[in-house]
């Protein structure tokens, strides 16, 4: 039997492929290693499927680092208003939370899941799990099929490439789609991993004497080996036994991982400034009234409820203050310097977990090559790439399963009309 359209891959990507070929009328077939679908897509935001981002579209490119201008075209086709809408008329009824990120409400990621499998099912694709796929067969300068493990040579006019990067393996994302690409003429960029915790020697680290401290709207600061300032987050982070955690702890971890590369490995100095809503001057003046009101007590017991307990021996330690100082013997100029690394606290960071664990892949297939408008190959003809194999990483909070129903609802509708001849 000859398909019209063949997707390989059945997580956010494939699957949103899957329902705009088949509502375009082609004969899809969709292919998946295991034997569970949409995998990624069911542990995605700590399990309750963060669907999308409520953000304007420029926002939305904003926070897709990785080449998010990209998505222009994709997003106008089917953008973050669509994918709402998409999952509403299903019946999953979304609401949005902090910094925009649209959950159902159910806060099940087992409700999305469901509901996306079920509409494709619908739709009369053709869905075949635990078939992994060996290769993409290509005849004449086009695409004819793929060929199973098995040996099983399965005929298509056209075939879109879904299966992920290399983050999260045991969800199916193995790298499988890149040789395959690869046998197309097509360059991969080099691989990183992205949205995935720091990693620092420090000794307060070693010791893990701060393992388990959680920090709220606190800035996270990168800065480059001329001690320029690269990139700043703010929002929650969380020391671990290893180095560093939390939202944007993982949202530095791109420009950290860039840093290292840049300057030929060695640490990258990240600092953290505990309180962000002021400045130095702001934060000596406090810390000093502080102490000034209570002057009979030790500086450690006066600033416990103002900074985190864990944090201060380390504070006075670098500012070279002894903690049971009273306000009557306060250094002036090494108070200046408590409150410089209040807004500074310096971390030496010396990477980052492996690309296994983390969130996304960074890199992979070079955007030069495919068709923005489209997803298609701009080197193959039939030959189709969505989601996480293409050269696209954003940062967590529902932008890159956005990315990923968009390349794969614009993928999906493209190769439909190319295979059955009623596109452009």
């Amino acid at each position: 039997m000859e398909y019209d359209v063949i997707i390989v891959g059945a997580g956010s990507s494939g699957l949103m492929a899957g329902v705009s070929a088949s509502e375009a009328g082609a004969k899809v077939l969709l292919l998946d290693k295991g034997d569970k679908l949409g995998r990624k897509l069911g542990i995605s935001g700590g399990g309750r499927c963060n669907v999308t981002n409520a953000k304007e579209l420029d926002e939305i490119i904003k926070h897709i680092p990785g080449n998010g201008r990209f998505l222009y075209s994709a997003l106008a086709t089917f953008g973050n208003r669509d994918i709402v809408a998409f999952f509403e008329e299903m019946g999953i009824e979304l609401k949005e939370e902090d910094n925009g990120r649209m959950f159902p409400v159910s806060d099940k990621a087992k409700t999305v899941v469901d509901a996306l499998v079920n509409k494709v099912r619908s739709q009369g694709v053709k869905i075949k799990e635990n078939s992994p796929v060996e290769e993409v067969l290509y005849e004449d300068g086009r695409t004819a099929g793929v060929r199973l493990k098995t040996g099983e040579v399965v005929r298509g006019r056209a075939v879109i490439v879904a299966v992920g990067g290399k983050s999260v393996p045991h969800t199916g994302s193995t790298g499988d789609g890149y040789a395959w690409a690869e046998s197309a003429g097509h360059t991969i960029t080099e691989l990183f991993p992205t949205e995935v915790p720091l990693t620092s020697k420090e000794p307060f680290i070693r010791s893990r004497a701060l393992q388990g401290l959680s920090l709220r709207d606190v800035g996270l600061s990168v800065w480059n080996a001329k001690g320029k300032k690269i990139i700043t987050h703010e929002g929650d982070m969380i020391f671990t036994h290893f180095g560093l955690s939390g939202p944007i702890a993982l949202r530095c971890s791109q420009f950290v991982v860039k840093q290292m590369k840049q300057a030929g490995g060695g640490a990258v100095l990240a600092t953290i400034d505990l309180l962000p809503r002021l400045s130095a001057e702001e934060v000596y003046d406090e810390t000093l009234d502080l102490s000034k009101n209570e002057p009979k007590k030790a500086i450690k017991n006066v600033l416990k409820g103002y900074l985190p307990e864990r944090m201060l021996p380390f504070l006075f330690e670098l500012a070279e203050l002894k903690e049971d100082l009273t306000y009557d013997n306060l250094p002036k100029q090494a108070w200046n310097e408590l409150a410089r690394f209040v807004k500074a606290f310096p971390v030496q960071v010396n990477g980052t977990l492996s690309i296994e664990e983390a969130f996304v892949t960074g890199g992979g297939v070079n955007l030069k090559e495919i068709d923005p408008r489209t997803m298609q190959s701009k080197l193959m003809n039939g030959l189709y790439f969505c989601g996480e194999i293409l050269d696209i990483h954003g940062y967590t909070g529902g932008y890159n399963i956005t990315a990923a129903f968009s390349t794969g609802y614009t993928a999906g509708r493209n190769a439909a009309e190319q295979a059955m001849g009623t596109g452009e």
